[in-house]
């Protein structure tokens, strides 16, 4: 059972992450841990007022939460604050509520459907999108101040 949410792809994105490290002056940064595996994530942003300009990361996690957290390095600079909501919201039903699997330019996310089997790593593989969600939550407060 545990061959379907660890299988090859997976291990792939979790052996190949991209941006990894911090930015010099980021707009924020945030992190996400799991108090149920440890997993830890701290994510940096650069936001232009529109889309995702740069994006780096610290990953301290199991293979699924590297394997999102590759996605995410790969996918999120040039998007949309709206995007990255919508697209974390994708995945958090897709786990818990049996949604559908992400797709267009998130479809690398459709091989983390497994896991929706398994509730105690749900957590681990949200964190890159719960990092990057609080990041962007941040930025937006502090605009409005």
């Amino acid at each position: 059972m545990l061959d379907d949410i660890y299988n090859r792809r997976i291990l792939e994105l979790a052996a190949d992450i991209p941006r990894l490290g911090r930015l010099e002056a980021p707009d924020a940064t945030a992190t996400a841990h799991s108090k149920l595996c440890g997993s830890t994530v701290t994510i940096d942003i650069a936001f232009d007022g529109e889309k995702i300009t740069d994006f780096a990361h610290e990953v301290r996690a199991c293979a699924l939460g590297q394997a999102s957290s590759s996605v995410m390095a790969r996918t999120v600079v040039g998007r949309t604050a709206d995007e990255v909501r919508a697209v974390r919201e994708t995945m958090r039903r897709m786990l818990k509520e049996n949604g559908p699997a992400p797709d267009g330019v998130w479809d690398d996310l459709k091989v983390l459907e497994p896991v929706r089997d398994y509730k105690a790593r749900h957590a681990s593989t949200l964190l890159t999108f719960d990092a990057v969600v609080d990041a962007l939550d941040q930025i937006e407060s502090k605009r409005a101040a």
